[in-house]
């Protein structure tokens, strides 16, 4: 018998599910519920988001085609709206089940960096911003400030680039800083290539903010890489 197919209000393709559907996802669910998050792979996690999106579809297919297009869990994740709205199958709901999920992630590791001293909380913080950088497609600049305790004042978004460039500017950086009385920072960036080997250009800019800044009374305390196959930091690198 062939399976019953209609469009969704929000875009998702509603295919009735196989026989032994709700089985499966009630095993899902039970194993879940006993095992803890680590109980399910990466593929079943993303079925179960879009199964509530879209209940009356076998979503199986649908994740591991995700996960093989967007290069593993964590980079589907970090996917933008519109690069997840060219995908045949997926409509609104299913997005944005998919974004509240890496939204909740971010803000419960966000939490961990925000409520401690960033520098007694270092793990924290490189396991914050792997999440929320590690895959995306250009390259992207922020600075963390920190007050004399070391705590969090603002993580400034400075600017988007390319695949391969963006653009800091020490003018910029030194004007947030006199603004938001920063008593040390924090420089970060991303290699969308997923190397996080420094580029001349990174060790180059970073001295330049040093310079800045250290009239200010101002610390930088590491200038952090971050790409898919890890991280690295000027400061143990011996660069700065």
């Amino acid at each position: 018998m062939s399976e019953a197919r209609s469009q969704g209000k929000a875009g998702e393709e509603q295919i009735g599910p196989a026989p032994d559907a709700s089985g499966h996802r009630a095993r899902l669910r039970q194993r879940l519920a006993h095992g803890g998050p680590d109980a399910l792979l990466d593929h079943e996690l993303v079925e179960y988001l879009l199964a509530l999106a879209i209940p009356r579809r076998d979503t199986k297919p649908l994740a591991k085609q995700l996960i093989a297009r967007f290069g593993g869990f964590g980079g589907l994740l970090s996917a933008d709206w519109a690069a997840l709205s060219q995908v045949k199958g997926l409509g609104e709901t299913s997005i944005a089940a998919l974004k509240i999920a890496q939204a909740a992630a971010l803000r419960l590791l966000k939490s961990e960096v925000s409520e401690r001293p960033v520098l007694a909380s270092w793990q924290a913080l490189l396991d914050y911003l792997r999440a929320d950088m590690a895959f995306l497609p250009v390259e992207r600049v922020r600075v963390l400030h920190l007050n004399a305790r070391n705590m969090l004042i603002r993580d400034d978004h400075m600017g988007d680039g390319s695949i391969d460039q963006a653009a800091i500017y020490v003018r910029e950086v030194v004007k947030r800083t006199v603004e938001l009385g920063s008593s040390s920072l924090v420089l970060v960036h991303n290699h969308p290539s997923g190397s996080p080997e420094p580029s001349r250009q990174d060790v180059t800019v970073t001295r330049q903010i040093i310079e800045a800044t250290r009239p200010l009374g101002v610390t930088v305390h590491d200038h952090l890489i971050i790409g898919s196959e890890g991280h690295s930091s000027m400061r143990s690198m011996g660069l700065l």
